[in-house]
């Protein structure tokens, strides 16, 4: 988990610095283009062809547009935002997980959780705040719009994983990603500079090792004791900041994210307790 963390910071910095040159479609669909030959082989190796045609296409297309949404609302903010504040937003996410899966999928979530949940909301408030170097703006709401498709996405992973691969949920999620977001990008296509090219295969490396490490994190271990390990992404992401841009977190962006981050964990040691309630 810890290496899928700092793989997916490596290839977040990578969209960073291409965001700088090419449209939020474009980069998008060049990140699921350089994935997606590392991903399919795996894929082919593992599972073979099978089972990435026997799939529930309509919530497959639902992740590839979720997926679309949400890598070009992260890219958009990456433009202006450094990569520790998107990171501190973004971690609303697991907080949007728990709260959407009582409308989508009927679990019943505790006063205690929904109050870490609020209180996780109050902390993304610290974050926007309206006034100084306030966050408030439209890269910090692209944020919040990719951590709210990620959860649904997530949501939507627990019923498609009861009948399909991962394998098939990983090749059609980045083929969705690549030609969706490309066909967007059309319009306002922007020419390779043959110098990026490194960064791109770069981008596509480190998100298709990414993708297996978490994968197998969550195959060989408990997911109550491996997602609080997400969290150090923050620590890569004011690293590469810092490294790479020459920018470090406020005092008060570092207040939003100790409470979102502390409410996520008090989130997952809960789920925990409930789980071993319900399976003694």
């Amino acid at each position: 988990m810890l290496l899928a963390v700092g793989l997916f910071a490596l290839m977040d910095a990578g969209l960073k610095q291409l965001s700088a040159h090419y449209p939020a479609f474009q980069v998008a669909a060049l990140r699921g283009a350089a994935s997606l030959p590392l991903v399919l082989v795996w894929a082919l190796a593992t599972a073979g062809i099978g089972p990435l045609l026997r799939v529930r296409w309509s919530l497959h297309l639902l992740r590839g547009v979720l997926g679309v949404a949400m890598m070009a609302s992260f890219v958009f903010a990456l433009k202006t935002l450094p990569l520790s504040t998107a990171y501190s937003v973004f971690f609303v996410a697991p907080l949007l997980i728990t709260a959407l899966s009582v409308p989508m999928l009927g679990e019943h979530v505790g006063p205690r959780r929904w109050t870490a949940i609020v209180l996780g909301l109050v902390g993304v408030l610290v974050l926007l705040r309206p006034t100084g170097e306030g966050l408030m703006s439209m890269a910090s709401l692209a944020v919040l719009l990719a951590a709210l498709m990620y959860a649904i996405s997530a949501i939507s992973v627990r019923v498609l994983a009861r009948t399909d691969s991962t394998q098939s949920m990983m090749v059609w999620l980045m083929t969705m990603i690549a030609l969706g977001a490309g066909v967007l990008a059309i319009p306002d296509w922007v020419p390779i500079d043959a110098g990026d090219l490194w960064i791109i295969a770069g981008v596509g490396v480190s998100g298709a090792f990414g993708q297996y490490a978490i994968t197998e994190a969550f195959r060989l271990g408990e997911a109550s004791q491996i997602a609080p390990l997400e969290y150090t992404a923050l620590v890569w992401g004011v690293l590469l900041d810092l490294g790479l841009w020459g920018v470090l977190p406020d005092a008060i962006t570092w207040l939003g994210s100790a409470i979102i981050v502390a409410s996520g964990l008090y989130l997952l040691r809960r789920e925990k307790v409930h789980a071993e309630a319900e399976h003694p």
